[in-house]
């Protein structure tokens, strides 16, 4: 059994290298920022599973390719960029890897968190203008976070928020203990958390969870956090929000489109606080994330 890492770009070739094995099926890498769907047929020919860790996979490019039988998807959102229930029906399994990044996530959600609170990509970048802008920003300690899904991310960004002070409060399908949080219905949810930050898979029931209905319901000035899946939240409800100062700021790691297309409105509004999809880029995550990928396609190659 062999593979093809198809977007081992950046430092992701250099983790490959880093963790490999020489027990693991032979992997080539094509070392790509974004890999276009017309040359997939040919960039997969005589392999039997493929890495991917951000390329769109679309179902018509892989009835093309009759070898695959495995996508080892390299995260927990492959329904981003594949339809896995359609390729399942072309004979490939989608494969995906939970929990590699759950602290890396966790404190980059607490990280913009706090810079959405004070304000500090505006204040930054009016300051490299020639500005001085010493405004005023929100103390959270004290105040509420509302965790919508409670996996292991969320259970992470539970224990920072609650250790800096922070009251918590989740909504999951199903409410688990854990120390120092309160489980709440969602309406209850959002009427009082001071900030909302998003940690759902992102499944067909999901896909739009946060749209104008729930926005609605939002505690007036709330910040919104997201480094789950832009498709969770409906993006033009958002940003009627945030014009109208329902929502006071959104701290956003995950966009409809990547890259962010130039002139986005979202880029245009200073209540906006942006990151380039990173929250799960540590050389830690990155290496187990790899190492992970590999276990499985061990498994495969075993025949398990």
């Amino acid at each position: 059994m062999k593979g093809v890492f198809i977007d081992a770009s950046d430092e992701l070739g250099d983790v490959y290298r880093k963790v490999r094995r020489p027990t693991d099926p032979p992997v080539t890498l094509y070392e790509d920022h974004h890999v276009p769907a017309e040359i997939l047929p040919r960039l997969l020919a005589g392999h039997d599973f493929v890495m991917d860790d951000h390329s769109q996979i679309p179902t018509e490019a892989m009835r093309a390719c009759k070898g695959i039988r495995h996508v080892i998807f390299l995260g927990t959102g492959a329904r981003s960029y594949m339809h896995p229930e359609e390729l399942a029906a072309l004979g490939i399994e989608v494969h995906i890897i939970k929990g590699y990044g759950d602290t890396a996530v966790a404190e980059h959600t607490i990280a913009l968190m706090w810079a959405a609170a004070r304000g500090l990509a505006r204040m930054d970048r009016l300051i490299r203008e020639g500005g001085w802008p010493r405004t005023e920003g929100l103390e959270l300690t004290g105040k509420t976070i509302g965790l919508i899904g409670f996996g292991g991310i969320g259970a992470e960004v539970a224990r920072i928020a609650g250790g800096s002070g922070m009251r918590v409060l989740a909504w999951n399908r199903t409410p688990k203990p854990a120390p120092g949080v309160s489980f709440a219905p969602l309406e209850t949810l959002l009427a009082e958390s001071d900030v909302i930050s998003l940690h759902l898979l992102l499944t067909d029931e999901t896909r739009g969870f946060l749209g104008a209905e729930h926005l609605a319901r939002l505690k007036p000035g709330a910040i919104l956090v997201n480094t789950a899946r832009a498709a969770l939240v409906d993006e033009d409800a958002m940003i009627a929000a945030l014009a109208d100062g329902r929502l006071a700021h959104a701290a956003l790691d995950v966009f409809a489109t990547e890259p962010l297309p130039a002139g986005h409105k979202l880029a245009s509004l200073d209540n906006v606080t942006l990151s380039a999809h990173s929250a799960f880029r540590t050389p830690e995550a990155s290496e187990k994330l790899i190492r992970r990928g590999l276990d499985i396609a061990c498994r495969l190659a075993a025949g398990g």
